[in-house]
């Protein structure tokens, strides 16, 4: 992975108290990576193992894909405010062994009943993304912290890439269904490592007065002086919750509304094309992130509302490309216009993310930011099968065109309205 998260002055691993050094939010990536790997390695082949716990044509496998981000999402708010009041330490091991346990429920259910419950807690049990950003807003802030959630979405991405593969080179020895049990390693191996790492801050002392802060109305954009408690890096404006949550569900409902239906399209438009080849057109954009979300984040580190605009355009132009690209350069050209909208997209909401941090409670702050971002690829997922359904596997990206466009709109607004506040001030 290329996605380098802290600044080079950390190289020796020195830290404040109750902080984290480089190589422990490094140690923090890696287990975040294992359970990523794990939980977005197994799902695309859900068509492979339902039909083996009774569901022979695999009509269930739209909705099981979900199920685990439906869950996930109606869990954050509830282990991010537990985990303001009794520790972000604890709460993420409860993440990673939840995965474990659901897991090994997974891997030895034997009817479809028992597999469903089993996702239902994955989701519900698990929920590391949140737990792992809610750890880390409690040692980091500013830069180093945006930097942080840069290298974990790194983490995500890198994933997404890898797992798919190797339960593919697995699966003629080992049954997919049967690979939830090998899986359930990961998190439990990433349980024991975090049991190694400090717990960051006084996480009774820090929570109270961040939770009496975020009890008070958002006070909005402000863009005076820079706090003293700010670093002379971090970005001077702070966007207010309810656009940053805007932003969050547009921008993942945008990217994702074209994956489910994406191998179907190239299909579709490259007849004969390689099942290698659409995997790889698949993984450009996350490729994409992965070699570029280091230097975006240096560039648009003090301007994330003018990054996330043009993410957005980026996006909308990627996704329109798609639904008229009909050769293979073709769609390598707008895998790459996606990718580079989904690298700005990213990064530039974790700095956002960043700024909202500060004086509020961070588990609290990042479970309900999992629990739009979930809303959001729900969403996404069910329009995409509503559009697909109706109109043809071009739909999707089409609509998922119309609402980057509506969201660079308005990301340029909020844009320009935050530098003429700053001019003023």
């Amino acid at each position: 992975m290329t996605v380098d998260a802290l600044p080079r002055q950390s190289e020796r691993d020195t830290a404040a108290p109750g902080g984290l050094g480089r190589r422990q939010v490094h140690a923090v990536a890696a287990c975040y990576f294992v359970a990523s790997f794990a939980a977005l390695g197994l799902p695309p082949y859900l068509t492979a193992i339902l039909p083996r716990l009774g569901d022979q044509d695999g009509r269930w496998a739209g909705v099981l894909y979900i199920v685990p981000t439906v869950f996930s999402a109606l869990g954050a708010p509830i282990w991010g405010r537990l985990a303001d009041r009794y520790g972000r330490k604890r709460l993420l091991l409860r993440a990673q062994l939840g995965l474990a346990v659901s897991f090994l429920l997974a891997g030895a259910a034997d009817s479809l009943p028992a597999f469903t419950l089993a996702l239902v807690l994955q989701g519900f049990l698990g929920g590391t993304f949140a737990a792992t950003n809610g750890y880390l807003a409690a040692a980091l802030d500013g830069a180093r912290l945006s930097r942080a959630l840069t290298l974990m979405q790194g983490s995500a991405r890198a994933a997404l890439v890898a797992a798919p593969i190797l339960v593919g080179v697995l699966s003629p020895w080992i049954d997919p269904h049967r690979q939830y049990l090998l899986m359930a390693v990961l998190p439990l191996t990433a349980a024991v490592f975090l049991t190694l790492l400090p717990e960051p801050g006084r996480p009774g002392a820090k929570a109270t007065a961040v939770a009496e802060a975020a009890s008070e109305p958002d006070p909005g954009p402000a863009l005076g002086p820079v706090p003293d408690s700010a670093s002379a890096d971090e970005p001077t404006s702070r966007t207010p919750l309810r656009v940053l949550y805007g932003l969050e569900f547009a921008f993942v409902f945008a990217t994702i509304i074209s994956f489910p239906y994406l191998i179907a399209l190239a299909e579709e438009r490259l007849p004969g094309v390689s099942g290698t080849t659409t995997g790889v057109l698949f993984a450009l954009p996350h490729l994409c992130y992965l070699a570029f979300a280091a230097r975006t984040h240096t560039a648009f580190l003090h301007r994330p509302h003018t990054g996330i605009a043009i993410g957005f355009g980026f996006v909308a132009l990627g996704l329109a490309g798609h639904a008229v690209a009909d050769s293979l350069p073709a769609f390598v050209a707008v895998r790459l216009l996606l990718g580079a909208g989904l690298t700005l997209g990213l990064v530039c909401l974790s700095v956002l993310a960043a700024e909202a941090c500060r004086g509020r409670a961070p588990g609290r702050l990042f479970g309900s930011l999992e629990f739009v971002s979930k809303g959001g690829a729900v969403a996404a997922g069910a329009v995409a099968a509503l559009v697909n359904g109706r109109f043809g596997a071009t739909s999707p990206v089409l609509v998922g065109t119309a609402a980057a466009l509506l969201a660079a709109v308005a990301a340029t607004a909020l844009s320009s309205h935050s530098r003429q506040r700053w001019s003023r001030t």
